[in-house]
């Protein structure tokens, strides 16, 4: 029993005798535990005896014991070669049965999680230690924090490339994850889906966008407001997914031997991932940004859009504005994933900085820095692809041109229309991609 008089007395920050809600909170998001307030709830509802809110020694002994009980056998299914401790091809061997792929270096940062005498392997107490920290219900549950404290998957719409499963080209490898992020991120631009239009007007007619706007939802109805979002969300999940798994090959193949890239590795890298998964979905972006701008009823849905832009226009309509988009998406993948995982690198050296909203901070600071690196091309291209129909929309041939047109006609702030929409969007879209895409995970697992 010393030992976990030793864990209850590390627990107790100020030593008053009791662990407090917020002292299990604390070692709770040192670990990656996901969600904290409603696990700490949860224990505290079952084992707080006098209802006080918090956990006196004996009510903390008893918690032991009903962990205890409910690990035991699964840590004797994870100890394949029955040595006495789990070790790292335990690990792999867990990831590989769950249908996931993990890198040694992640597989060792696992161990190191629960690792207390430095040995590289985890014995009955050590993983005890961890399990009445971590109070998963499951082994399933068990690997999704170890994974979400590993990564951190949140953007404006999408998730940023991870760096979790590196060892082989197999697809199979995104198991649960790109499900759980599919699901995440059309709920997540549905419900955000007016913000964004209102951002693509703002890009396109400037200081007037409210107003049409207003005008469009009298004639069209609040239906109107979703309009163009069935294609959103089509493009979405696979352009990021594509791209994810650019990222990740490619890192394979320059990482080598080593734990991590340079920072300018990682912009490279963000560069070109995005820049491929942007070309391949890119008619798709040209459809989103047509069922956006014109008035509800002008097309017959998605389909309807491509046929008559296709029998009215050509081919190339669909690729129209893609110069300025890809120069934008060059520096915003780049910049994003360079200081995303730059920041996140950084952030894990210290269990301070690891709590959701601190990682939620750094990475909208991510987003933020990419947003205002490529904005003005991506209101080029918006208005480049509204040309067609848009006598509105500033006429360029190129880039440069159609920099210069903006700034005659709005100055400098022409350049940033509707990035303030963009922020505020990004703000939900990211929270509500990061707790579905955790809480469909933890589903999905259950259920395999």
């Amino acid at each position: 029993m010393d030992h976990f008089r030793g864990l209850f007395d590390k627990l107790d920050k100020n030593k008053d005798g009791f662990i407090s809600r917020e002292e299990l909170q604390s070692e709770m998001r040192r670990i990656g535990v996901e969600p904290v307030c409603e696990k700490v709830q949860a224990i505290l509802s079952h084992y707080d005896q006098n209802e006080d809110g918090r956990l006196s020694y004996q009510e903390f002994l008893i918690y032991i014991m009903d962990r205890e009980k409910k690990w035991k056998i699964d840590f004797h299914a994870l100890d394949r070669n029955k040595c006495g401790a789990i070790d790292l091809d335990d690990i792999m061997t867990l990831f590989k049965e769950l249908g996931l792929v993990i890198s040694k270096p992640n597989a060792k940062r696992i161990i190191q999680m629960m690792d207390e005498d430095n040995s590289m392997t985890v014995d009955w107490e050590e993983f005890l230690q961890h399990v009445i920290i971590n109070p998963a219900e499951n082994i399933g549950e068990l690997v999704s924090s170890w994974k979400h404290n590993l990564v951190f998957d949140v953007g404006e719409s999408r998730s940023l490339p991870i760096e979790l499963t590196q060892d082989e080209t197999d697809l199979s490898i995104w198991g649960n994850f790109i499900l759980a992020a599919g699901l995440a991120d059309a709920i997540s631009r549905t419900v955000t889906a007016p913000i964004d239009m209102l951002k693509t007007r703002l890009q396109v007619f400037g200081s007037k966008a409210v107003s049409l706007g207003l005008r469009e939802l009298q004639t069209g109805g609040f239906r109107s407001l979703w309009q163009g979002n069935a294609v959103n969300v089509l493009k979405g999940t696979p352009q990021s997914t594509l791209q994810c798994f650019i990222y990740a090959q490619m890192r394979l193949s320059t990482l080598g031997e080593r734990d991590s890239l340079t920072v300018h590795q990682r912009f490279g890298l963000g560069c070109v991932s995005g820049a491929v998964a942007h070309a391949v979905f890119y008619p798709l972006e040209v459809l989103k940004v047509r069922l956006n701008l014109q008035p509800a009823g002008t097309y017959s849905g998605v389909l309807g859009c491509a046929k008559l832009i296709y029998q009215n226009e050509s081919v190339a309509a669909f690729y129209r504005g893609f110069k300025p988009s890809i120069l934008c998406m060059i520096p915003y993948a780049g910049v994003e994933c360079a200081v995303h995982q730059s920041i996140i690198s950084w952030a894990r050296q210290d269990p301070e900085h690891v709590s959701d909203s601190k990682l939620f901070l750094f990475s909208f600071a991510a987003f933020a820095s990419g947003q205002a690196t490529s904005y003005p091309l991506a209101v080029i291209r918006t208005q480049q692809q509204a040309q067609a129909f848009c006598s509105t929309s500033q006429k360029s041939a190129d880039a440069l041109q159609g920099l210069v047109g903006i700034y005659e006609k709005y100055g400098v702030r022409g350049f940033y229309n509707g990035m303030g929409a963009s922020f505020v969007r990004a703000v939900p879209c990211a929270l509500l991609n990061y707790t579905l895409t955790s809480q469909f995970e933890t589903l999905l697992s259950s259920l395999s």
